[in-house]
């Protein structure tokens, strides 16, 4: 056995057996002196050992070694012969009735654990045949040899202390693991054991179990562990092994650039395959895509100190981690080179099928950065690049990531911010375009977020869509407004009562009665039905059916005016008008800021004359089916004056007033009841 080490070994337990691992080799020595290598430490010197004696006494002299000149065969070894000389007369443990000391030692011949006999002096005195076998020596070859060396006791400091103590007598046990390389050139792996023999033998037991099948059989269990079974790359266990090793601060500072990046891919439609053609197929689809993944990756580390790792983390999701990355281009450039590859289709089987991918695309400095927030980021950006169309691959945008955090913080307290009564109601006049007289006003309302402060409608109604409690807040929008508007008809009772119009989702008609709830807080705040106004989007009314038209007909019965706001840009399928319930609509503002060109002059057309082309047409259509029309956002004089002379009823914009509390409505009702 060679006796070169391979790497330094871990210590050895002084005060229990303890396993220590040690990648080394291990090589002749016919000395006591101390170990070589540079790591192993100088090792005292160890007792001397008296000459052997005979049965009478007298000292048994050695014999030489030098080659017989008579026969040229070499003569016993004088440390082989010391050896020997010793055992035969190391005194032999008392044996049981009809045993003879000859017994115990072909037992230890024909052991079939490898066994020595090591002397005080750290010298094989015996060893048997399968430590030779084990070992790769000739029969016989270990007696005299330093046991240390054979089994690379030495090569670090504690192991080497803790055997001498076992030498010694002063401690009971030695177990540790190590390294050793075969004379054929294959590693081996073995546990070594060092206990003492009974006092009077004055010399330690070595033994030695070969542990490489169980090693083997250790990698080969946890590759099983740690590979998918279909595409036999990297699992999400290994993967996630990887990058934590790879965010490691002492990784990292070592050397390379410090940057990581990472390549989170997604395969877009695969579901519909497994659906129709199987999961075998799908499976093996699942494969050609990790074929052409690795050659990507291996592609990418061409020329480069490492190859981007490929990993499968399940179902259709597979990630590209690239570590020491040099930049957002690197990562980029690889994403890129992966949509290329996956456009090409696939042939299986006869089978020719196509699919793409969508990856998200993070890179960033590895300090400060967490598998968690690394695999979050990715997470976000796969699901914009599939938001945005797929078949892409999309970078991580902090300033994106930011405003979607703010969503769902606002979406995380939406549901308690009505019980904590964040909420508050503004009012916009709705003003009659002949006179300029308030006909009603629109309820719109006002989030005041303890941390974002005052948010407008846009920033929470569609959270509060997407997640239900639109039917909570809509509950008390309804409520809070009809009790307001009840409020200024009993406080000016000489102004002509002004309606009040509140915006409905279509999913409050859903998700709830909305006709009793309606009539419950109608007859709760004593406000008559003429003067509620409902105001639901194009796109929710247009194709109503079912539930949803017998509510708004439920509605309408009741007295209650129905609205459809925004009108123009949904589906603008104006049969449903003669259909539907309702009795305005509210032109929306687009149409309404055409208006902002002249055109008098005679000239050529500006733009916005198809605008108002189109408004008096819808106008002349609205009242020709006995419906009222309501412009929005009228911020100019002139706007007003051309939306007046086409017929239009009611106006609503900056023009008139901005929305305000209702303490200001009733100053502008004071204000109409002293002019009038």
């Amino acid at each position: 056995m060679s006796g070169t080490s391979e790497g330094p070994a871990p210590a050895a337990d002084l005060d229990r057996p303890a396993v220590t691992e040690r990648h080394s080799t291990t090589s002749p020595r016919t000395s006591t002196g101390s170990p070589s290598g540079a790591s192993a430490p100088s090792a005292p010197s160890l007792p001397s050992v008296p000459p052997p004696v005979s049965p009478s006494g007298t000292p048994v002299p050695a014999e030489s070694a030098s080659p017989d000149p008579a026969t040229g065969s070499a003569s016993p070894d004088p440390a082989e012969s010391h050896a020997h000389a010793r055992a035969e007369q190391l005194p032999a443990p008392a044996a049981p009735a009809g045993t003879s000391v000859r017994t115990f030692r072909a037992a230890f011949a024909a052991a079939p654990l490898p066994m020595a006999v090591v002397g005080r002096d750290g010298l094989v005195v015996t060893a048997n045949g399968s430590l030779d076998a084990l070992l790769g020596t000739g029969s016989g070859a270990l007696t005299g040899r330093i046991a240390a060396d054979l089994v690379d006791l030495a090569s670090d400091a504690r192991t080497w202390h803790a055997y001498r103590e076992v030498l010694h007598g002063r401690q009971a046990r030695l177990r540790c693991t190590r390294r050793l390389k075969h004379p054929d050139g294959h590693s081996l792996w073995v546990q070594v054991t060092v206990a003492p023999l009974p006092p009077d033998e004055q010399a330690v037991l070595l033994s030695v179990t070969d542990l490489s099948p169980r090693r083997e059989l250790q990698a080969r269990l946890r590759h099983l562990q740690m590979h998918d079974p279909v595409t036999r790359l990297p699992n999400r266990t290994l993967f996630f092994e990887r990058l934590t090793s790879a965010l490691e601060a002492d990784t990292y500072e070592e050397g390379g650039t410090g940057r990581i990046g990472l390549c989170y891919l997604d395969l877009d439609g695969f579901k519909a395959v497994n659906d129709t053609l199987g999961h075998r197929v799908g499976d093996r689809l699942l494969a050609a895509v990790a074929e052409r993944l690795s050659r990507c990756a291996d592609t990418a580390g061409s020329g480069r100190a490492a190859t981007p790792l490929v990993a499968r983390l399940g179902g259709d999701e597979f990630a590209l981690l690239v570590e020491d990355s040099t930049g957002t281009d690197q990562v980029a450039d690889l994403a890129e080179s992966v949509l290329t590859a996956l456009q090409a289709p696939f042939d299986l089987s006869g089978r020719r099928l196509s699919l793409s991918a969508s990856i998200g695309v993070v890179e960033r400095r590895a300090a400060g950065t967490t598998a968690t927030g690394l695999m979050q980021a990715a997470d976000t950006t796969l699901y914009w690049a599939k938001a945005d169309g797929k078949g892409r691959w999309t970078l991580f945008d902090p300033e994106r990531n930011a405003h979607r955090m703010n969503r769902q913080a606002l979406a995380s307290t939406l549901r308690s911010a009505v019980e904590r009564d964040e909420f508050a109601l503004e009012y916009q006049p709705l003003v009659g375009m002949e006179d300029g007289g308030v006909r009603g006003v629109e309820a719109l309302v006002r989030w005041n977020h303890p941390q974002f402060g005052v948010l407008t409608p846009n920033r929470f109604i569609g959270l509060a869509e997407e997640d239900g409690s639109i039917v909570q807040l809509g509950r008390w929008v309804l409520a809070t407004a009809c009790r307001q508007a009840r409020s200024w008809q009993l406080d000016h009772p000489d102004a002509p009562p002004i309606f009040v119009s509140v915006n409905v989702a279509v999913r409050q008609v859903w998700d709830s009665d909305l006709v009793a709830d309606v009539g419950e807080i109608l007859a709760e705040t004593g406000l008559a039905p003429q003067l509620l106004q409902l105001e639901l989007t194009e796109s929710a009314v247009m194709g109503s059916a079912g539930r949803p038209l017998q509510a708004l007909q439920s509605l309408s019965d009741m007295g209650v005016r129905i609205a459809i706001d925004d009108f123009g840009t949904g589906y603008s399928n104006l049969a449903y008008l003669s259909r539907l319930p309702v009795s305005v609509l509210k032109l929306d503002g687009s149409f309404v800021r055409g208006f902002r060109y002249d055109n008098r002059d005679g000239g050529t057309a500006h733009p916005g004359a198809a605008d108002e082309v189109i408004v008096e047409a819808l106008i002349q259509l609205a009242h020709r089916l006995g419906l009222t029309v309501t412009a929005e956002c009228v911020e100019t004089a002139s706007q007003a004056s051309r939306l007046r002379g086409i017929g239009c009823d009611t106006g609503q914009g900056w023009l008139y007033s901005r929305p305000v509390a209702p303490d200001r409505i009733s100053a502008l009702l004071t204000a109409a009841c002293a002019q009038a």
